[in-house]
């Protein structure tokens, strides 16, 4: 590394500090965090592993569900070990390299949940609202393309952030990243030159990404929520509603965390670092960890299917 006034050119390691101000008790905080990771990782591939091997899973509505789980496998996976590694081994540094494609993972993996959740939605709206031909318009061939194109844009949305920092940022103005994880604006921050493209990069995206999937689901959920109280039959409604009751709280769930983090951490400049840090790994762990949950207690074939399992193991 090559320091040129004050700042570090191009440097090869740099050091996460965890959680500000919360050092001495980091190794508790980890107790907690890798309990929900664990959880996450049962629950997520215990949902993958009943929709596989159940034929009847086999439509859209539950493919669209392994695909979210798959995604919350992988986006756990690539913060928590690392995490835990801060937290209980005092293994801050990181490749910069390595730093770049965690962040890569970690922006693409949320922006591929948010696609998949704008995919479910549409789904639940086609099913509702015109059910005779939900078979003939959410076909194997869209449901794939879907699950792909959402992966697809996340990628090509996220990269040129990734290739802004690679290629633009030479001097640092320190090498030390006050957070648990390779965080976008985190990390942009260390610049030591002008760094207001890559700031507009970001929030271009977080905006392009959410904003557009918010405004669809939104829209989606109110057509569905007409349609079903125009219903004539009570037991019909409350049918349709029921349905959707799982992927209302996953939705709620994980844009409430998302902008709760994102406000704070714009126009909270007077509430301690380390509540920030905190609301960001929440926001990325508290989803993988809850969407089994939720899915396995408001899904009947998905909660039959584990009653099932376990009675078998029983006999």
């Amino acid at each position: 590394m090559i320091k040129f006034n004050g700042s570090v050119f191009m440097p090869s390691v740099l050091t996460l500090v965890g959680i500000p101000g919360l050092e001495s008790v980091q190794c508790w905080i980890g107790i907690p965090f890798c309990v929900m990771y664990i959880i996450a990782m049962i629950g997520n591939s215990l949902i993958l592993v009943i929709i596989k091997s159940e034929k009847s899973l086999h439509i859209p509505m539950y493919i669209f569900l392994a695909i979210l789980a798959v995604t919350d496998i992988a986006l756990s996976t690539c913060i928590l070990p690392k995490m835990l590694g801060i937290f209980w081994f005092h293994m801050p540094q990181i490749f910069f390299d390595a730093c770049l494609l965690q962040m890569e993972l970690i922006h693409s993996f949320q922006a591929t949940e948010s696609g998949i959740l704008l995919a479910m939605a549409l789904d639940r709206y086609v099913a509702i609202c015109n059910p005779l031909r939900h078979a003939t318009i959410f076909s194997p061939q869209l449901t794939t393309c879907l699950g792909a194109g959402a992966l697809l844009r996340a990628f090509i949305l996220v990269s040129p952030s990734i290739l802004l920092i690679k290629c633009r940022l030479k001097y640092f103005q320190t090498t030390i990243i006050s957070h648990s994880y390779c965080e976008h604006m985190a990390i942009v921050k260390l610049a030591a030159q002008d760094i207001r493209i890559n700031k507009i990069c970001g929030l271009l995206v977080a905006f392009a990404i959410l904003g557009f999937d918010i405004v669809f689901i939104t829209f989606s959920y109110v057509r569905i929520f007409i349609t079903v109280f125009q219903l004539p039959q009570k037991e019909a409604r409350f049918k349709a509603f029921n349905t959707c009751i799982a992927h209302i709280c996953v939705f709620l769930q994980f844009y409430l965390l998302a902008f709760f983090s994102f406000f704070t951490h714009r126009f909270g400049a007077h509430i301690p670092p380390y509540v920030h840090i905190l609301l960001s790994d929440l926001y990325l762990l508290v989803p993988p960890f809850l969407n089994p949950i939720v899915y396995g207690v408001k899904t009947k074939q998905i909660r039959d299917q584990v009653l099932k399992m376990l009675f078998s193991k029983k006999h």
